[in-house]
């Protein structure tokens, strides 16, 4: 059998890794790491967005602070449960606070129901034993005090829920009762002097209600910021979290890159020259094995010319190396002839 000499020390400019089940599972490797970054660019696009609808509101409550101040601050932000169980105390706190307001208004309402001109009032309107026909054409919405009475005493989620609900349907008694008769009739004349009364009262009242709904508001707006602070909190965490997983997928792809490179380079002169001292030492039937390694992935390659150039990179070469070594183990267990 006629050898084909190799020139190995020629090898052309390496045209691609040809071991199509090694490459497929490269190219899955890179695609699960291409989706994933994906999924982690939409991640951080959702907490820029977050970030950016919140930047207002930061740069309120951060003006006049610095930026280590904040950070500090950032890390003594009790957690949403933790302010979760806050608002309920905060809410049941207001709430008895309310109670008190109401049970002081009701001793005002007392002084004007138990005032001599009150009688009229006490009770909702007999329309039709006083045969008032158009009086729900003209009163919207009726009200008297043992109705007012009765809702501050429900105990069903329908009573009020603050002092200013009270204030707004005493003076509704009083308003329906000089909106329907005539302003010279008595009933007119006594709603219209409660009315003063009341409202005399009521200002002196109206300090400590501005109070108490000052610091509701006060207590609703830092319960908001520290909320929004467990979310920024949050976002931020997750904003950091996002970019270390992209910068470990990075280096996953930079280490699965230097791994096809070096599959894929071509090899040394000092590899050539040894691959070629190998080469000639095998048999013509091992060689014609080695060069079919080669022909397997180079469609073009002609192993029976007599001088042929082989277009080999590094994961080609290892295996020709395995099947020279193993030639050479196997010639050397043959006995001597």
């Amino acid at each position: 059998m006629d050898v084909p000499v190799l020139d190995v020390l020629n090898v052309p400019t390496v045209s691609g890794y040809n071991n199509v089940e090694e490459v497929e599972g490269y190219q899955h490797l890179v695609d699960e790491l291409s989706l994933k970054i994906e999924e982690l660019e939409q991640k951080m696009i959702e907490v820029e967005q977050f970030n950016s609808s919140t930047s207002k509101k930061q740069l309120k409550a951060s003006k006049g602070s610095s930026n280590s101040k904040d950070k500090d601050k950032e890390k003594h932000i009790p957690s949403l449960k933790k302010q979760q169980q806050e608002a309920s105390k905060r809410e049941a706190a207001a709430a008895k606070r309310m109670h008190d307001l109401m049970r002081q208004f009701g001793t005002i309402l007392s002084q004007i129901t138990r005032h001599k001109w009150a009688w009229p009032f006490m009770q909702p309107v007999d329309v039709e034993g006083l045969g008032l026909h158009d009086y729900y054409e003209v009163i919207d919405k009726p009200m008297d005090f043992n109705t007012i009475k009765n809702q501050m005493e429900a105990n069903d989620g329908t009573g009020y829920k603050n002092v200013r609900q009270i204030c707004g349907d005493v003076r509704l008694v009083f308003k329906n009762a000089m909106k329907y008769n005539e302003e010279r009739s008595n009933v007119h004349v006594m709603a219209k002097t409660l009315l003063k009364k009341f409202e005399e009262k009521w200002l002196q009242f109206l300090p400590k209600v501005i109070e108490e709904e000052k610091r509701r508001e006060e207590e609703e707006a830092e319960a908001q910021m520290n909320i929004q602070l467990v979310y920024e909190a949050a976002h931020n965490k997750m904003a950091r979290d996002i970019n270390n997983e992209l910068h470990e997928l990075d280096l996953h792809l930079e280490e699965l890159r230097e791994m096809v490179v070096q599959k894929c380079r071509k090899i040394s002169v000092e590899e050539k020259r040894k691959l070629g001292a190998s080469l000639t030492k095998l048999s013509p039937e091992d060689l014609s094995k080695a060069l079919e390694i080669v022909a397997q992935n180079n469609p073009g390659f002609q192993a029976t010319a007599e001088e042929v150039d082989l277009d080999i990179d590094a994961q080609r070469k290892r295996e020709i190396s395995n099947a020279i070594a193993k030639a050479v183990k196997r010639n050397s267990k043959k006995p001597a002839s």
